[in-house]
């Protein structure tokens, strides 16, 4: 084979290897990153999931600094996903299921700002699907939706004791008493419609 048509073969074939593992992220908060990261690791097509903090000013925030509610952060997840298997609207519309894009300053027990509901987009398409996604769940809520769309300037990993804390801690108390009965709930679903 000439080396012209092996490099083109080559280049051919690691372009179809390399859209076939191919994965895209997306960040959102939808109150405490265990649960949310929880919810997103037992969606079909979501390769990864990795609890941390966006959306506030401070370089490199930890978890002590963002709860003292001074750097505008929030508890967020990046979501890893093939889009072969899940596309960006389908995460988008398991967003509005895992918690309540209603309220102010916080979900449920967990309030402060660092648990807002949040979409950070990385581009603008990312931004309209956000923004479509808003406007069709605003028509299933009784009250107005507070989730804020910003652009994602930075996504920072948050500590490795967050990270896959639900399976790391099924006891723990938070887990058993918040986190398990959501997943119930969303399994069942799921298993009904993907």
């Amino acid at each position: 084979m000439r080396p012209r048509l092996l490099l083109a073969f080559a280049a051919t074939a690691l372009a179809a290897l390399s859209t076939s593992i191919r994965a895209d992220s997306l960040v959102l908060g939808g109150g405490c990153f265990w649960c949310t990261e929880a919810a997103y690791e037992i969606k079909p097509g979501v390769t990864a999931v990795t609890s941390g903090y966006a959306g506030g000013t401070l370089e490199n925030p930890t978890y002590k600094q963002i709860t003292q509610h001074n750097t505008g952060h929030a508890e967020v997840i990046k979501i890893d996903y093939d889009p072969a298997k899940v596309s960006l609207d389908q995460l988008l519309a398991f967003f509005w299921k895992i918690h309540d894009p209603t309220q102010v300053g916080g979900q449920g027990a967990d309030q402060g700002p660092h648990y807002r509901s949040i979409i950070l987009y990385a581009n603008e398409a990312q931004k309209a699907a956000a923004e479509n996604s808003r406007a069709e769940a605003a028509k299933t809520w009784d009250k107005p939706l507070t989730t804020e769309i910003v652009p994602l300037t930075k996504f920072w990993p948050a500590e490795d004791y967050h990270q896959d804390y639900y399976a790391k801690n099924p006891s723990a108390g938070y887990c058993r008493v918040v986190i398990k009965p959501k997943l119930d709930k969303l399994k069942k679903e799921l298993a009904t419609k993907p």
